[in-house]
């Protein structure tokens, strides 16, 4: 997306710690940024959700898998090069969320 990041992590142990690794990422990230291009990146606040099933980490996964078909950034969403996991292909995930939307529909 333009103007912001949607981000799907999932703790790897008992001590991960979420705002922890975004406060990391954002300030990696936004040093870097800020060196290159001479001002700030991020703002101060993010919005973070703890997911407690599989369900509701598939339902943000399509949401954010779909984010930039609504923005109209992309008419498919293997079209949108920002999409993408260490762990899963886009086609693997696509397949699980499609797999749980047909049983939900």
């Amino acid at each position: 997306m333009p103007d912001h990041v949607h981000l799907l992590i999932e703790g790897q142990s008992d001590s991960s710690d979420c705002r922890r690794f975004i406060a990391r990422a954002k300030q990696f990230s936004g040093f870097h940024y800020s060196k290159a291009f001479g001002h700030r990146l991020w703002q101060r606040y993010g919005v973070e959700r703890i997911l407690r099933s599989e369900e509701a980490t598939l339902v943000a996964a399509r949401y954010v898998l779909e984010n930039p078909l609504r923005a109209g950034l992309a008419r498919y969403v293997e079209e949108y090069p920002f999409l993408g996991s260490t762990t899963h292909t886009v086609s693997e995930i696509l397949a699980v969320v499609s797999d749980i939307s047909s049983r939900s529909g």
